[in-house]
This record gives C-alpha cells, sequence and structure tokens, in this order.
C-alpha cells in the first residue's frame, strides 16, 4: 500500500525554475501521468521523487514519510529510465538479478524471484540471453522487471516508450497498463505523448513552465480543461479569438454566442475553444469553405476557413459527402470560452455574426 505526497515542491537550476510549487496526490494503486511537453518539469519532478535530484523546497511523502533526505536505495521506490541502461554484459537473470545482489539476499532467494518477475513480464525463459538478442520491447519489459523485483512500492516510468516504434508503442502501453494493474504497484508515468497519456493513465497531472496546471481524469481534462494551455494541448482545438459583446454575448469570428447575463464587461477579450467534433454543419450556421479533405482512415478531417477564422478543423464520419471549395454552414455544438483565469461553457443554437462573400476562397 502506497500513497505519494508532494508538497510545495520547488528545484531551480541556476535562475530558471523547473519546477514551482507542485503539489500533488497519487492515490494507493494509481497510475499517475505527469503530462507536459519538453522542459515543463515532468521529468525533474520524477527524479526528485526517485531521490535523483534534490529539491530546494518542499517535501516528497509516502505513505506520510518523508523521504526527501533519503538516497535512492533507501527509498520505496524503483525506476525505469527512458534508456533502458541494461549491462550488455550480463544475461537477462544477471541484469535483473543485479540489485538483489547488492541487497546481499541469498542466491536461492534471489533465482526464484528472477523467474517470478520473467513470467509476470511475459519472458519466461529469456533469463540466458544477453541484451543485443532481445527486440526493443523485450529489452524495455526486462527493465521493467528489474524494477519490480526490487519490489517497490512505488514504481516510476520514465517515457519508457521512446525509443519503440510507433506500432510497438501502443502494444507496449496496454502491457504496461495491464502489468500495473495486476500488481497493483503505485506508479508515476512521465510522457510527452498525450495520447500515451490518455491510454495509459488513471489520473494525469499537466505540467507547462514547471508549473502544475490541471489534475484529472483523462475524460475530464479532454471535456473540461481549466486553462488554455490545457485546453491546447490535450487533443486538437480550435482556437478563436473572441470579445464580448453587450455584456450577454461573445463575438467569436463568424459568431455571435449567447453568455451568461454580466459574466465579463464589454470589449473583454476572450479565446473560444472548439473541439473538431463539436464543428456540426447546419443551414442556419455560420459560413465557412472548405479547404481540403483528410481521410483519417475512420473519421474525415475536413479542413475550413471562415471569415476571420482560417485553418479551422472539423472532424466528421467517413461517409459524409465534403469536396474541397465547397461553401458549408456551421454551429458550435459546444465550446468553452477562457477570459483571464475564467472558463465558462457553451452551447446550444447559434446564429451568424457577419455574412460571408459567397467567393471567398
Amino acid at each position: 500500500m502506497a500513497r505519494l505526497s508532494l508538497r510545495h515542491l520547488t528545484k531551480t537550476f541556476g535562475a530558471q525554475a523547473a519546477v514551482r510549487d507542485v503539489t500533488l496526490e497519487v492515490r494507493d494503486g494509481e497510475l499517475m501521468c505527469l503530462l507536459g511537453p519538453s522542459g515543463c518539469g515532468k521529468t525533474t519532478t520524477l527524479r526528485m521523487i526517485g531521490g535523483f535530484a534534490l529539491p530546494d523546497a518542499g517535501d516528497i511523502q509516502i505513505n506520510d514519510r518523508s523521504v526527501v533526505a533519503l538516497p535512492p536505495e533507501q527509498r520505496p521506490t524503483a525506476m525505469v529510465f527512458q534508456r533502458y541502461n541494461l549491462w550488455p554484459h550480463m544475461t537477462v537473470a544477471g541484469n535483473i538479478a543485479f540489485g538483489l545482489k547488492l541487497r546481499r539476499l541469498p542466491r536461492a532467494a534471489i533465482a526464484e524471484r528472477v523467474r517470478d518477475v520473467l513470467g509476470l513480464v511475459g519472458l519466461p525463459g529469456f533469463s540466458q540471453k544477453y541484451p543485443h538478442q532481445l527486440s526493443g520491447g523485450e529489452q524495455q519489459r526486462v527493465a521493467v522487471a528489474r524494477a519490480l523485483v526490487l519490489e517497490p512500492q512505488i514504481l516510476l516510468l520514465d517515457e519508457p516508450f521512446s525509443n519503440l516504434d510507433a506500432r510497438l508503442r501502443v502494444h507496449m502501453r496496454e502491457e504496461v497498463k495491464q502489468l500495473q494493474r495486476k500488481v497493483g504497484i503505485t506508479t508515476v508515468f512521465v510522457t510527452h505523448d498525450q495520447e500515451e497519456a490518455l491510454t495509459i493513465a488513471d489520473r494525469i497531472a499537466v505540467m507547462n513552465e514547471g508549473v502544475l496546471q490541471q489534475v484529472d481524469t483523462p475524460d475530464a481534462l479532454y471535456a473540461r480543461p481549466q486553462t488554455l494551455f490545457v485546453a491546447d494541448f490535450i487533443g486538437t482545438m480550435n482556437l478563436v479569438s473572441a470579445h464580448a459583446d453587450a455584456g450577454r454575448a461573445l463575438v467569436a469570428g463568424p459568431w455571435r454566442l449567447a453568455l451568461p447575463g454580466g459574466r465579463w464587461p464589454e470589449g473583454a477579450e476572450a479565446t473560444l475553444a472548439v473541439r473538431p467534433e463539436d464543428l456540426v454543419p447546419d443551414p442556419q450556421g455560420a459560413p465557412a469553405r472548405v479547404r481540403r479533405v483528410i481521410n483519417l482512415g475512420h473519421y474525415l478531417l475536413v479542413l475550413l476557413d471562415g471569415p476571420g477564422v482560417p485553418a479551422l478543423r472539423m472532424f466528421t464520419e467517413k461517409g459524409a459527402s465534403f469536396s474541397e471549395g465547397q461553401e458549408v454552414r456551421l454551429r458550435i455544438a459546444r465550446g468553452l470560452v477562457f477570459c483571464g483565469p475564467e472558463v465558462a461553457e457553451i452551447g446550444g443554437p447559434m446564429r451568424p455574426s457577419v455574412a460571408a462573400p459567397t467567393d471567398r476562397a
């Protein structure tokens, strides 16, 4: 049973703050993803949890006990690095057993635990192979086995699939998720790949420039992002510059959208965020013209230009009929409006605010 608590964690390198006042609770048995672009502080946070970097401020607690003063080998954690760092001169069994030998376990106990963990990761019979004889996916499993054999309370994974090809990454995501559920181990998983995080995580902590932006389930992050950064980073999003008009409406490109009365002052600048699947063809909607239709297999991506809103993206079913240059009209089934730190949801019938020239390209 392991709960992980990060409390006001801060780490600076020179004048730059890599992690800024991060507070995060990871539940027992949960798979938490730290997600964000390169340089956002997610790997630094993971390294502080594992003891490979020391925080400048804040605390790290496992089951309500501070571990911030403990070196890595004394923490109840095990880390799988982006580079698997398998010893090339050792067999698979030798690589997995290395940490157990440092703990001076009896030889028979080591052999039994190595055999058990190889079965757990689906590599029985691989004990006498060498790393160069393994595929990328097999090497990744050995790296996970080397961590699990130490029986840690918390497993730390630092972009473990980044060295694999696209198809194998998808396969290994599911394998690691199933393994994590089987073992029931609390896991913190770092990735910059939003699809990976949405696929594998119980909850996701989105970071940007060292700041924790939002912590939520994949569904909630996608449907109800709380900051403009999260809205743009998670999934595909159309962002349209907008402003409040007459206190009860929002003007965004060709749309005039109803807002709760008095929500924002006249002329307040905002951003309208709309998912491609929430752009819906409607004879009463705002005008746009099809620029390109892209077949993405089970659905179509339609690129459109509207008055003041170029490069709109719409997802629609594969059987829909759209052609380049076609004029269509669109309504917004649902959207989010970001104005400063506030966010509001809009939806329902829409009407165009301006007329589009019929010859718009």
